[in-house]
This record gives structure tokens, C-alpha cells and sequence, in this order.
């Protein structure tokens, strides 16, 4: 899945784009989540939080420490979801369709300077599931955290490239 994903985001600029585009669309998503819950004692459970809880889970069967760092960015992004959903009015709308579409539009930026195109027209539901996984990877290799596994994750674009290459001329 990282592969995959990590094929179409091989610019720098379309890289940059999505680590700023990804978590601002996640909160456009996360306000009107904060909006429904219930309490248990003193804390307030929200569905923004069982969001954030189903992404851990899935991406703990990926990678455990990735895992734990999209938690504590995720419960981050729920907090700060919680105080612009509570602005007065229609603003906490306003906000998170603000950062859904303009989070999208990035996105699309972004793959247009790439000149690729976006997961999200080919695979919509594993691009959702893909991007905020590959958010963290990203930031772990800006931060020269597991080379070995981004060197072995462009080996293997690399090998699919080729073997596409090959494919086309002999197809």
C-alpha cells in the first residue's frame, strides 16, 4: 500500500503540498465529528476520537510505531478540531469546509505540478486510508528516521517503474 501510494508522491512540492494538505483535510473531517459523542466521567468521547482510535487499529497492522505517532498527531488534530467546532454560529462549518476543500485542492496542486495522477480518482477509499499513514512515514524520513525502509520502499517503485516501462513497449 505504501508503495503504491508513495509512486504518485515522488515530488518534493507535491510532497510538501500533501504533508500540509492531509492533516487539514483530516480536520475539516475531525470539527463536525467533535460535534457528536458522549461523556464518560469527566471525559467526552467523540466520534472524532472513535475515527482517530479505527485508523490507529488499522495502521498498527502496518506498522506499530507509525502507529503510535499518527495517534498522538490524530488526538492533536481532535483537540484542535474541539476549539474551531465550538466558534459561534455557522464559523465551525465554515472552517472545516474551508480545510476539507482547500486541504483537496492542495492535493491537486500538488499532483498537477507532478503531472500525475492522484490516488484518490484510482483508489478513493485506499487513498483515504493511505494518506494519513503516508503523512507520518514522510515525516519520519524528513526527520532521517528508518532510511532502511524508505530505501527498500524506492527500490520497489523503482522495480514496478521498470517493469511497467517494460510492459508498455513489449505490450
Amino acid at each position: 500500500m505504501l508503495t503504491g501510494y508513495a509512486a504518485s508522491h515522488q515530488h518534493p512540492f507535491n510532497i510538501f503540498v500533501h504533508m500540509i494538505g492531509i492533516p487539514t483535510i483530516m480536520l475539516g473531517i475531525l470539527i463536525p465529528l467533535t460535534w457528536a459523542g458522549f461523556e464518560i466521567g469527566e471525559f467526552r468521547l467523540s466520534l472524532a476520537h472513535v475515527v482517530i482510535a479505527g485508523f490507529f487499529l488499522f495502521y498498527l497492522t502496518l506498522d506499530v510505531i507509525f502507529a503510535f505517532a499518527f495517534a498522538v498527531g490524530g488526538y492533536l488534530l481532535s483537540l484542535l478540531a474541539v476549539k474551531l467546532g465550538a466558534y459561534p454560529g455557522n464559523t465551525g462549518w465554515l472552517i472545516a469546509a474551508a480545510c476539507f476543500f482547500g486541504g483537496y485542492i492542495a492535493q491537486f496542486i500538488g499532483h498537477a505540478v507532478e503531472k500525475s495522477m492522484p490516488v484518490l480518482i484510482k483508489h478513493p477509499i485506499q487513498a483515504n486510508l493511505a494518506a494519513p499513514f503516508f503523512t507520518v512515514v514522510e515525516l519520519f524520513k524528513l526527520a532521517g528516521l528508518r532510511n532502511g525502509l524508505f530505501d527498500s520502499v524506492q527500490e520497489q517503485i523503482e522495480l514496478r517503474r521498470h517493469r511497467d516501462a517494460g510492459s508498455a513497449w513489449h505490450g
